[in-house]
């Protein structure tokens, strides 16, 4: 839809320009569903104040997305991190302790097993 003057005007500020596919919507689709998500989850709760704030905090959900956060797609796994071992031995069930570790001021939470 655009010509090529306006990847030059990117161009020169040292964007790259990617194009995508003509009538490809799951392309668009993946993309829409994580800045979707991204939004939800960080920024409509979080203040940013300029630009290195911005990508320090867009780093951190991008690492908490792909190596905690669970996946109903990948059945509660993470993209970077396999489902853990479920427990099946009673006397650790009944003293299970949790740890929470919280991200961003506690915008974001991580849970893992202490044992």
């Amino acid at each position: 839809k655009y010509t090529r003057a306006f990847d030059a005007v990117f161009a020169a500020e040292g964007i790259e320009v990617v194009t995508t596919g003509i009538r490809i919507p799951r392309m668009n689709s993946i993309m829409e569903r994580w800045v979707q998500t991204c939004r939800r989850e960080l920024l409509d709760r979080t203040l940013i104040w300029n630009q290195s704030h911005l990508l320090h905090v867009l780093r951190e959900f991008e690492s908490f997305y792909n190596g905690h956060r669970p996946h109903r797609t990948l059945h509660s796994a993470a993209p970077l991190r396999p489902v853990p071992d479920p427990i099946t031995e009673p006397d650790r069930v009944d003293h299970l302790e949790v740890h929470r570790r919280d991200r961003l001021g506690g915008v974001l939470h991580e849970y893992a097993h202490a044992g």
